[in-house]
């Protein structure tokens, strides 16, 4: 059996907590963010349909600069990807992670492109 961590197991459970209240609905959808050692990636769900609409990656992108930079320029992304897809507001869900840092500037990022969340 692989060996999970207990700062893993702890991001797991926020997680969970997070999701039960936070849905996705084809009016609001889910901003779900993932965010590694390396790089972050987002996408917006319709979690009543069980489908992505859309997302954005850094690694996508293809972007360079920090991480904070490579953040705020993916939310902008997605950001208008959204609203070319007649998508205004949505949820906010940060995967367990703290709000801070590149999660965080994702979240400006989206709003500062017009976003609402």
């Amino acid at each position: 059996m692989k060996h999970i961590s207990q700062k893993h197991l702890a991001r797991v459970k926020r997680h969970h907590r997070i999701r039960m209240t936070v849905k996705g609905t084809a009016t609001k959808p889910r901003l779900a963010v993932f965010r590694s050692l390396t790089s972050i990636s987002a996408q917006i769900i319709d979690d009543e349909a069980g489908k992505t609409l859309v997302a954005a990656s850094d690694r996508a992108l293809k972007l360079k600069g920090t991480k904070s930079e490579k953040a705020l320029a993916v939310g902008k992304a997605l950001a208008e990807k959204a609203l070319a897809a007649n998508i205004s507001t949505i949820v906010f869900d940060r995967g367990g992670v703290s709000y801070h840092g590149r999660v965080k500037a994702l979240a400006y990022g989206a709003r500062e492109a017009g976003l609402k969340i």
